[in-house]
């Protein structure tokens, strides 16, 4: 059983930085009182979110801090378990979870994920869920668990009935599974391998033993053929270094070709001009015996002289052309020759480079058949070694074969585990087993408060409800005050179940203003008589801002609040 004893909160939600402390075992029954905004509901989220590390309320980590001092928000919650005493702390600003053992510190290597993990799973037995199914009856935040998911549902019966570790065990066997069926997946490729491995060296050996001179003779006919390919090469090349020699040679004269060229151009250029000036001059004194400019008569001695000079020089400059154009004629010739001589020079080059090329690769397949050859007769000199290669392939093979088979018998294992240990296998019959109390303490307390129903619950966890007026309800089918009853009379039916199962029972019962909204002064006096004459071995806190009550309770709380910040009043 756990109990809770202590609980304490300071720069919380809107707590100062004076602590607030709470005896959670001092009284059976306990009232909470104060106006709206007063902090009496803060006990809530700071007990989940000591426990759990997230507040009972919708409300963000960040905001849990007081707003006023902004830092050192720290929560600690004091409860025993059997002999050992057990004391939860978390802080904000700066952050903390620490689990206390007997007044020793726990190692907090881990991470806080995992220290929550093992909180819940080792010591609490209960996750957040649970915890506030069995302990806590909120008000808006608060969700039902007629109003949970039918996985959710089922989460909190398997904490209550501490059947939770089939769960675990079956998420475990539902992991061998999957490694053993890789293992699995793994041998059949080993197994497939090793098979390909004991043919291969099966064939090898023969190989060796009826085909070993046969390859020996066919790789030398091949290194013999390869050698005549290179002396063919070779000689090739040979042939093409001295016809790119000559050529070369042959080359070098036609350099300068294209230089003397473009002279030669510009000479032929130079004396077209010429010619044409000689020619016009020739056609002006041809023409005129007067000057068209100036009118006056040109002397024809003068005349007869130029035009006679202009012949001359025409048949000297023709003569110079023609000279002119055989050299352009013979130095085109020479760098056709050139271009020529080039590109064969390049096409000759490119195929000793080819040549090269085969050689090299000739010469590669040579050195790879010699070491082949090198191979072959050692392994005929050595045949006992391969025997041994092809003993240890079939050995094994054997254990492989050996072990696929062993695994395949933990899978078959794993699946009926796995089979019984599933929602419909063991957990469904111990679930079977404790529904009928389940369903009878539910409508007893339901008859308690006056809410003559027949309510079931399923194997399914889905409701069935008859009553006097119509034959089927659903949950959702009633009032608010009336869910309110069945939210009641379920929590008091889980403490009970609870209360049965050790592991998950607790002392505290905190209810946060069930009297305020939805049950009526009717339902209020017998919820009362139930939490003070029926709930037996409870600590019973009752949060309300109704004002009367006090009488009703063995202790009254008062939260209020003084310049901003909630404080205490016994």
């Amino acid at each position: 059983m756990i109990l809770f004893k202590k609980i304490r909160w300071r720069n919380f939600l809107s707590t100062g930085n004076q602590y607030i402390e709470l005896d959670l075992d001092q009284e059976s029954t306990t009232l909470i009182i104060g106006t709206n905004g007063a902090g009496k509901s803060t006990v809530l989220d700071a007990l989940t979110f000591s426990l759990f590390g997230k507040p009972f309320r919708k409300i963000n980590k960040p905001q849990l801090i007081n707003s006023t001092n902004e830092k050192d928000s720290k929560v600690e919650v004091e409860f025993s378990i059997g002999s050992i005493d057990w004391k939860v702390v978390r802080g904000i600003k700066p952050n903390v979870f620490e689990i206390w053992k007997n007044d020793n510190l726990l190692d907090q290597s881990a991470s806080a994920n995992d220290q929550q993990k093992w909180l819940e799973q080792n010591v609490l037995k209960m996750n957040y869920k649970s915890f506030t199914q069995i302990v806590i009856l909120g008000s808006s935040t608060f969700v039902p668990f007629m109003q949970l998911t039918a996985n959710n549902r089922r989460e909190v019966i398997e904490d209550l009935l501490d059947i939770k570790i089939f769960s675990s065990m079956n998420n475990l066997i539902k992991e061998k599974i999957r490694a053993n069926k890789e293992d699995v997946k793994t041998l059949v490729l080993k197994k497939e391998s090793l098979n390909d491995k004991v043919k291969m060296q099966e064939n090898f050996i023969e190989e060796i033993e009826s085909r070993g001179k046969e390859n020996i003779e066919e790789k030398n006919n091949k290194i013999e053929e390869l050698d005549q390919s290179v002396s063919k090469l070779m000689n090739e090349n040979e042939f093409y270094e001295e016809n790119v020699s000559g050529y070369t040679q042959m080359r070098e004269q036609s350099v300068g070709a294209t230089e003397k060229l473009l002279k030669l151009a510009g000479l032929k250029g130079k004396i077209s001009q010429k010619v044409s000036t000689i020619t016009k001059e020739h056609k002006f004194f041809t023409d005129n015996v007067t000057c068209p400019t100036c009118t006056q008569s040109i002397e024809e001695e003068f005349r007869i002289n130029k035009i006679e000079d202009a012949q001359t020089k025409a048949k000297e400059l023709q003569s110079g052309y023609k000279e002119l154009e055989e050299a352009i004629k013979e130095e085109e010739e020479r760098e056709r020759h050139f271009t020529v001589l080039s590109k064969e020079i390049t096409r000759l080059t490119h195929g000793i480079s080819k040549n090269n090329t085969k050689i090299a690769g000739c010469q590669r397949q040579i050195r790879d058949l010699e070491s082949e050859v090198q191979r072959i007769t050692k392994q005929l000199a050595d045949r006992n070694t391969e025997h041994d290669k092809l003993a240890n392939f079939k050995d094994n093979l054997k254990t492989t074969y050996e072990e696929l088979a062993s695994k395949k018998d933990t899978i078959n294992y794993h699946v009926f585990a796995y089979g019984l240990l599933k929602d419909g296998g063991v957990k469904s019959k111990i679930i079977k087993k404790y529904l009928p109390l389940i369903n009878q303490q539910v409508n007893r307390y339901l008859q308690m408060m006056d809410f003559y129903i027949n309510f079931t619950l399923d194997e399914e966890f889905n409701e069935t409800v008859h009553s006097p007026i119509h034959e089927d309800f659903s949950y959702s089918s009633f009032s608010e005050g009336e869910k309110m009853r069945i939210d009641l009379a379920l929590l008091f039916t889980w403490r009970e179940v609870a209360r049965f199962k050790n592991s998950v029972n607790t002392n505290l019962l905190i209810m946060d203003e069930v009297f305020d909204s939805s049950l009526d002064g009717f339902g209020t006096d017998e919820f009362l008589k139930i939490i003070r004459f029926v709930i037996k071995d409870a600590n019973i806190f009752v949060i309300s801002h109704k004002t009367g009550m006090d009488d009703k309770f063995k202790r009254c709380i008062k939260f209020e609040k003084v310049k901003g910040f909630s404080r205490m009043v016994n």
